[in-house]
């Protein structure tokens, strides 16, 4: 009756449906009235994380973010994953915008989860383990009333919350 209950607070994205995501972005720019004849490019680097836009325009540029976003969303990534890092001017008026893809919950945004889970109160143990946070108690409420607090922090990470056992 005493069985331990934990989840894992992690910011992980899969990277298959951001991969599908950003092509579905590209046949949209590819189809749109106005993008029609421009030169424009959606270019994702996994090893650097980072996804490049390239647009002949700053607004062109804009909506071309919009819509990565948006066909990330709708493939269940948070748009906070995708943070916007430089914005650049080009050769001949062109605009280059770096996106950068957040899928790991740093040492100091883990330390203000632990200290936020220890601030409830609540009868449960918090512990980073590398880019995740463990957090176990014998009350699955407790494990739940945890969850919401960390919601509530409003933290700029797609966390999810994983493993509830």
């Amino acid at each position: 009756m005493a069985k331990e209950h934990s989840f894992d607070i992690t910011a992980e994205v899969d990277k298959q449906e951001l991969k599908n995501a950003l092509e579905q972005a590209k046949k949209e720019v590819g189809s749109r009235y106005d993008f029609k004849g421009l030169h424009v490019e959606i270019e994702y680097n996994e090893k650097a994380k980072a996804i490049t836009l390239l647009a002949p325009s700053d607004g062109k540029a804009e909506a071309m973010m919009d819509i990565v976003v948006s066909k990330a969303i709708k493939r269940g990534i948070a748009p906070s994953a995708l943070k916007e890092t430089k914005r650049e001017s080009v050769g001949g008026n062109n605009t280059k915008l770096t996106l950068a893809l957040i899928d790991t919950i740093g040492s100091d945004d883990a330390k203000k989860i632990v200290k936020e889970i220890k601030a409830q109160k609540l009868k449960v143990q918090a512990s980073i383990r590398g880019e995740e946070v463990r957090v176990s108690g014998k009350s699955i409420d407790d494990l739940q009333e945890c969850m919401r607090a960390i919601k509530a922090m409003n933290l700029e990470l797609p966390l999810q919350f994983t493993n509830l056992t």
